[in-house]
């Protein structure tokens, strides 16, 4: 039994009724259609995952369809499950096609995307195996190739903010694999024909090796936005409008990134999060949850500096500076002038700070307006309200 072709956006609001009217039927956190990368040796391995679209929270008249042409196209969906993936045949795409009739015609530009979608496969000649479908039920650990990098494009989209996702697992879910330009290899293919493919100039030019993409091989940025060496940024980060990251020692990892314009030039680990208008300067690196931090996730308030090879392993508010050279971990030992802690008190009326000279530097953690420098004499760290106002320059972002 097919669905026959509707013909109102009435008869579609009914289609989407019966279908989730049914038993057991669950609403999906997420889904979409991905064209899949498969091993050049083992062909059930996926390699990659490339969705034209996502679907994150929204658009449940749509994944109802899915799911009906699914069903239609013999297969059976277990609602109980936390994701579930399954390979596209031209019976699913016609069958979607047919309940899409009413909105077909106005599929272009913003309007309908996952009727574009569909239009897009029906006019191939062949699908075969290339095309897979995946639906989260739960935000739960993945357990396949193509839900891990769904939930990559949800934050490297920004349709899920940062450290909101469930990552758990993903790097044990991913294949380690050779990456060309954005075309992945199974390291035992190159192994196997590693003597034929260079004898015969075949061999290619790798570019990475490494479970994840990079971000500009399945992302396009924001218009001002600015990525001057792709290998900077790894799939899953996310950059708001206006993020520039320069050459040299910048990098951006997954489940990390900006939340407006920001210059990058250092290091930006997984899980840490910069504010707007903020400087992470030439080699400063904010520490990862799992670089030094004992699992505090970092986050950077606005127009904060970072000095060029400085090191960050606490939260900073807004305004905040730490010198270039300085590394200020959370055990950091920091001296304070009991006038600038007064100061530092009044910046932040609901700090709690003992009315003492020596802290650890975590009990400034998440506070506005700290200058962390170093003594040149003595080469103790201190920390001040700081006097300095950071200001990106607006033309660069």
């Amino acid at each position: 039994m097919a669905i026959e072709t509707i013909s109102s956006t009435e008869a579609f609001k009914a289609l989407v009724t019966e279908v989730t009217s049914q038993k057991g039927y669950r609403e999906p956190i997420a889904f979409g259609i991905a064209r899949v990368d498969r091993g050049q040796k083992n062909a059930e391995k996926i390699l990659q995952a490339n969705f034209g679209l996502i679907n994150w929270k929204e658009n449940y008249g749509s994944a109802a369809v899915f799911i009906k042409a699914l069903q239609e196209a013999k297969r059976d969906i277990d609602f109980s499950a936390t994701e579930f993936v399954a390979t596209i045949n031209e019976t699913f795409v016609e069958n979607a096609m047919a309940a899409f009739a009413p909105y077909i015609g106005e599929a272009t530009g913003d309007a309908h995307k996952n009727v574009q979608v569909i239009k897009t496969l029906a006019n191939m000649e062949d699908i075969g195996k290339d095309f897979r479908i995946v639906f989260l039920f739960d935000d739960a650990n993945a357990t396949s190739v193509e839900a891990v990098y769904l939930k990559l494009y949800a934050l490297s989209l920004g349709k899920a903010a940062l450290r909101s996702v469930n990552l758990n697992g993903a790097f044990g879910v991913l294949n380690n694999v050779a990456w060309v330009g954005n075309t992945p290899y199974e390291l035992d293919y190159l192994r196997d024909n590693e003597i034929e493919m260079k004898l015969n100039g075949t061999y290619p030019t790798v570019d990475s090796v490494d479970k994840f993409p990079r971000y500009l091989q399945h992302i396009v940025p924001a218009e001002n936005t600015r990525i001057l060496e792709a290998s900077k940024v790894r799939m899953g980060a996310q950059l708001a409008a206006g993020t520039t990251v320069m050459p040299g020692a910048s990098y951006i990892n997954f489940n990390a990134g900006t939340l407006g314009p920001v210059m990058v030039e250092g290091r930006i680990s997984s899980s840490a999060v910069v504010g707007a208008g903020s400087d992470v300067g030439g080699g400063a690196s904010i520490l990862g949850v799992l670089s030094g931090t004992d699992g505090n996730p970092i986050s950077i308030g606005e127009n904060t500096l970072l000095g060029a090879n400085s090191t960050c392993g606490i939260p900073l508010g807004d305004a905040c500076i730490i010198d270039g050279g300085v590394a200020i971990f959370a055990g950091t030992k920091v001296k304070v002038a009991p006038q600038e802690l007064e100061k530092i008190k009044e910046a932040n009326p609901n700090a709690v700070l003992e009315n003492k000279t020596t802290f650890r530097a975590d009990a400034f953690q998440g506070l506005n307006g700290l200058h962390f420098r170093q003594n040149s004499t003595t080469g103790e760290i201190i920390v001040r309200r700081s006097t300095r106002e950071v200001v990106l320059n607006a033309d660069l972002h």
